[in-house]
């Protein structure tokens, strides 16, 4: 018999954060602004320890590189993906991230680039990100960062709860205020900021920026991706699919409203499923362990069929095809 792999968060600090981790998904968190909850992680900056079955007590890198039954003996040297739950109780910084090139050239070994995308769990009224940039040529871009003229230069987009934004390395962006989203990107910590609105961190000093890195990996001019979100009904569940290939090649990413009962089979090695509302079941090899809103786990290689059962609603997210 195979399990699904439940995980035990890692959760961060962060300047910008706020206590709805808490109050909003019952999470245990330390004291402070806790930004960040990594719900999927074998990042080494916050790697998560699985929770059952016969890999209980190891961390999810380590499973990788020891277990690969698990996840189909897959070639990439490092688990791909993480998930996180961010809660914007303040606007976080203006940032943008590397592809997976210049961060093999200029960050530690390993470090893949950053695409990402939310998924917007609850947004207060007049939410907006920033998204995207209005300068022309490179040239214009870094004479408008070096001048802080960040109202011609920063593109405001509105987001409302249930909103899904894909953020492809290279876009400057920021979540504001009021925001909670749940984040599928590729495994990496790596962000460059071009602006902090002049803020100091715990040690009273204004926190790095990294501008020339901004000005070098910045998409000039920007580009909004074209996605291509589609619903379907299956047995007792809409379907509704995100993104995927060729959009995006690091990751497909689906929405799972359930109500009733649903049944699967695999389309990739393993799968990644959170359950951001409801509660309910999932039937895997005659076994049912229950799940709720704040479940994080992967499916493994393994399991070839699962039933969900309940009435829940689920992110699930795929790796893309290795190249």
């Amino acid at each position: 018999m195979t399990e699904p792999i439940f995980l035990e968060p890692v959760f961060h600090e962060k300047i910008w954060g706020g206590r709805k981790l808490e109050t909003e998904f019952g999470y245990k968190i330390p004291d402070g602004r806790i930004g960040e909850l990594w719900a999927i992680s074998a990042h080494p900056n916050g790697p998560d320890v699985i929770a059952n079955g016969p890999l209980k007590g190891k961390t999810l890198d380590v499973a990788w590189k020891e277990d690969q039954d698990y996840f189909g003996h897959q070639k990439a040297k490092v688990f791909p993906l993480l998930t996180k739950i961010l809660d914007a109780n303040d606007s976080l910084s203006v940032q943008v991230h590397p592809d997976d090139a210049y961060a093999a050239a200029h960050e530690r070994p390993g470090e893949l680039g950053k695409t990402e995308c939310w998924y917007v769990i609850s947004a207060e009224p007049g939410s907006y990100l920033i998204y995207g940039h209005h300068a022309k040529t490179r040239e214009e871009l870094a004479d408008m960062i070096h001048k802080g003229e960040w109202d011609k230069l920063l593109r405001k987009v509105p987001v409302k709860t249930g909103d899904f934004v894909y953020v492809p390395s290279g876009t400057i962006h920021a979540l504001n205020k009021g925001i909670m989203v749940l984040e599928t990107q590729q495994s990496s910590d790596t962000t460059y900021r071009l602006y902090d609105y002049d803020r100091v961190g715990k040690d009273g000093k204004k926190r790095e920026l990294h501008l020339q890195q901004s000005i070098d990996t910045t998409t000039v001019p920007s580009q909004d991706p074209k996605l291509n979100i589609t619903s379907e009904q299956k047995d007792d569940a809409t379907i509704t699919t995100f993104v995927t290939a060729p959009i995006s090649k690091f990751f497909s990413v689906y929405k799972i409203d359930l109500d009733g009962k649903l049944t699967q089979t695999p389309t990739a090695p393993y799968t990644l499923v959170s359950v951001l509302d409801g509660e309910g079941t999932i039937e895997a090899d005659g076994q049912s362990y229950p799940i709720k809103k704040g479940t994080h786990f992967i499916i493994p290689n393994q399991i070839k069929s699962w039933t969900f059962t309940g009435k829940m609603m689920m992110i699930t997210s795929t790796p893309g095809d290795e190249e």
